[in-house]
């Protein structure tokens, strides 16, 4: 049987070879006791790579992007984000339910922040209104096509949140591609924010797993609420070894994923359905808004042959490159779904 060419995401791949040796012989202890000496190497790490004291393994960037939330954010005060944020879209409504925070959304706009809107959507103390005590950034961003949001923007928003006080959070769950596509250091993007979640189970290759990032004493108040949502593992340290190894390895390489998405957009560019402009990194969208297929339709019929293409929407298909899709990948998926707008 041929194998599925998957680019549904990229969550779904399979640790290399070397990556289960680094798990197998992982030393491990009890992680809630903090005695877990893979992952508290991991933690020291992360923290390293992005310029600040602390982290802490958290076995989901869901989980991750909520401790943060709520280290930085009170209950019954307010985030700031865009309409089409991880944070606030696919989260369950974890903010407002678990952290009790509530949210305001600038309109969707990608990485074309408008820094001034947002400066003015700050609400202070003293008006009987709910106060603003953090904004939230996504790099890169999803759901406008893994595009990464500018040094430049970042740095607008954070001048915003310094003037006002309050917080600044990154999800920065593809923040490795934000880094290769830019070349931009880790420590930079760190710089700018108070918080970061970033993740080991996307473009690295990890099976499980996100850090959060932060200050000494926000990441000693962050292991208290990743126990209360029931996060605190024990041996994960044969975990935590996979994203040694994934950290190690597998950050450079994502400069071939970009490549091979930038493939896979300029051979689909020609049927109407690319914005060359938005591929920068992993993601490709598919606006099928003028074509007589529907996501859905589109996604069953590669199915069919072969290509598994995700359906965000009606109207709109996402592929993403990963460490699983080789140029032979690439090759037949093109193939498919050419095939398929032109029937």
């Amino acid at each position: 049987m041929t194998q599925m060419v998957d680019l549904r995401s990229d969550t779904v791949t399979k640790p290399t070879a070397a990556m289960r040796a680094a798990m197998a012989s992982a030393e491990v202890g009890d992680d809630v006791y903090a005695e877990d000496p893979t992952v508290n190497a991991l933690e020291r790490k992360v923290a390293e790579m992005f310029g600040h004291e602390a982290a802490l393994f958290a076995p989901t960037g869901s989980m991750a992007n909520q401790i943060a939330l709520q280290l930085i954010v009170p209950p019954a005060q307010e985030l700031l984000c865009d309409a089409n944020a991880h944070v606030v879209t696919y989260e369950i409504g974890a903010a407002a339910a678990i952290g009790g925070i509530s949210s305001r959304t600038w309109p969707f706009a990608g990485g074309a922040i408008d820094v001034e809107q947002v400066a003015g959507m700050i609400r202070p103390d003293g008006y009987h209104a709910v106060p603003t005590r953090a904004i939230a950034v996504e790099q890169t961003h999803n759901m406008a096509g893994g595009v990464v949001i500018g040094m430049d923007t970042l740095r607008g928003l954070r001048e915003a949140a310094d003037t006002a006080g309050i917080a600044m959070h990154c999800d920065g769950a593809r923040i490795w591609h934000a880094h290769i596509a830019d070349g931009v250091p880790l420590a930079e993007y760190g710089a700018l924010f108070d918080t970061l979640s970033v993740c080991l189970s996307k473009g690295l290759g990890a099976p499980v797993g996100s850090l959060v990032v932060g200050s000494a004493e926000k990441i000693a108040k962050a292991r208290w609420i990743r126990k209360r949502m029931g996060g605190g593992m024990r041996q994960a340290g044969i975990l935590a070894a996979a994203g040694v190894h994934a950290l190690d390895n597998h950050i450079d390489r994502l400069a071939e994923d970009h490549v091979r998405a930038r493939r896979l957009a300029e051979a689909l560019a020609p049927f109407g359905v690319v914005d060359l402009d938005r591929v920068r990194t992993n993601l490709v969208i598919l606006d099928l808004s003028k074509t007589a297929l529907d996501a859905p339709t589109l996604a069953a019929r590669a199915r069919e042959q072969g290509v598994l293409v995700s359906a965000l929407g009606p109207r709109t298909g996402r592929l993403i490159t990963h460490l699983d899709i080789d140029d032979a990948a690439i090759d037949r998926a093109i193939d498919v779904l050419a095939a398929a707008f032109r029937a």
